[in-house]
């Protein structure tokens, strides 16, 4: 294992880093008495049998606003002074910042505006007008979440009211150190402790205790592999900005992560490590099935990684942080989808078939294997040709039985394409 805290202490920051300064947990703490539920630390059976260690869930997803986010919102907003506060307060977010902060606004009694991107679901829209309870106003703004923060940023300055950002602030990270607080009172001896990151407010708080209550604990961040933005980081050496990112894992996708927040990571990281989307929804899938737990996608990052660090953890004592639970049921097709087609067992082809009465029928009995499943067919008769397209998604028992597929659909000398999930032509089809 690369241990980063060794390799990226002694990187340059570059002239306009922000400088960090001390963490006071016990107050952070204290302000949340009675705002927080103390979640449980779930000792897991299942994966600490398959790992052959000691798992240890933090139950994040049962918080009371289904994350973390509501212990970094209300302790830098009950930590403000009151004259600050009368204009009231700001955030832009598309998820759980969102619903911690409305939830801090209805317990604080103050006016909060949350600023959403146009394209945000519903569901989401509805839980944070219900834990804000008549206390914070919704705007709709832009496309995406950088164009909503920016617009957001505008308004508060317009408006002299104070921006309660998702994570860069240090009454955000010793907020969110909070978990960190139970897990060790609950559990004190723990070797590797799994965090999930997106802007690094989580990681930052949490590591930071446990640089100072657990030390010899090993800390593991982890990313989408499709937003690794605090591993470019750590590799520049400084926060850089993402061209590009995969939003699926909402809750830990971020174009760039803080500055604070960065500082406070390279030092207590011992490792970085990316997982694969698709592996996620596998996870989430696992979970709920075996486990009747719910999670989002952000929430299980932590649980999908420790197949990697199956030789390392064994005999140990692991916890992994369930983040959150926000996950809007309209997802689990699309949860399922991703899954299927990680464990490979979900293809696309466009197929040219002859049109001639038959032609479907022989490809049923000669292409597909005795428990193969077509779970899509899209086929439109073109007449004066000799053959028509047809897009058709094939289910499959094991990822074994794939090659026999592609062997059949040689032998047999039907004409097709293979849509491969970077392709243009998928992301159109499928």
């Amino acid at each position: 294992m690369q241990e980063l805290k060794s390799t990226y202490k002694s990187v340059s920051q570059p002239s306009n880093a922000k400088k960090t300064s001390d963490l006071d947990f016990e107050k952070a703490a204290e302000r949340l008495k009675g705002v927080i539920y103390h979640t449980p630390l779930s000792y897991n059976k299942n994966l600490s049998r398959k790992y052959n260690c000691d798992v240890y869930l933090k139950r994040e997803d049962l918080q009371v606003v289904r994350s973390y986010k509501l212990r970094g919102a209300f302790n830098m907003m009950s930590s403000l002074p009151k004259d600050q506060l009368k204009n009231g307060v700001v955030c832009a977010s598309a998820g759980n910042h969102a619903q911690g902060f409305a939830y801090s606004c209805k317990l604080l009694g103050i006016k909060g505006v949350v600023f959403m991107p146009v394209i945000t679901p519903s569901q989401k829209i509805n839980q944070t007008n219900m834990f804000g309870d008549g206390n914070v106003e919704i705007i709709l703004s832009g496309d995406t979440f950088d164009d909503c923060a920016e617009t957001a940023r505008k308004y508060t300055a317009e408006n002299k009211m104070t921006f309660i950002p998702p994570f860069d602030d240090h009454r955000i990270i010793e907020g969110q150190a909070t978990v960190a607080i139970e897990i060790l009172a609950s559990q004190p001896e723990v070797d590797y402790l799994f965090v999930p990151v997106g802007g690094g407010g989580l990681c930052a708080g949490m590591g930071k205790y446990f640089q100072q209550v657990s030390p010899k604990t090993k800390i593991i961040g982890v990313e989408p592999e499709g937003a690794p933005s605090m591993k470019a980081a750590l590799e520049a050496g400084y926060p850089v900005v993402l061209d590009e990112i995969e939003r699926f894992v909402d809750g830990a996708s971020v174009k760039q992560v803080g500055e604070i927040t960065f500082d406070y990571c390279r030092e207590v990281l011992d490792d970085m490590h990316l997982v694969p989307e698709g592996k996620v929804c596998s996870t989430i899938l696992q979970l709920y099935n075996e486990e009747a737990i719910v999670v989002e996608p952000a929430g299980a990052l932590s649980i999908t990684a420790l197949e990697d660090y199956a030789d390392e953890i064994k005999g140990k004592k692991v916890v992994c942080v369930i983040s959150g639970s926000n996950n809007d049921i309209d997802r689990m097709q699309e949860i399922k989808e991703r899954s299927l087609q990680y464990e490979g067992l979900k293809h696309y082809f466009l197929i040219r078939f002859a049109q001639r009465p038959g032609a479907l029928k022989e490809f049923v009995n000669l292409v597909l294997g005795p428990h193969d499943d077509i779970t899509r067919f899209e086929y439109m008769q073109k007449h004066n040709k000799e053959t028509g397209p047809a897009l058709v998604g094939i289910e499959l028992k094991s990822r074994n039985d794939y090659k026999l597929l592609l062997e059949n659909l040689q032998r047999f000398h039907f004409q097709f394409t293979e849509l491969k999930k970077d392709d243009d032509l998928y992301g159109y089809m499928i």
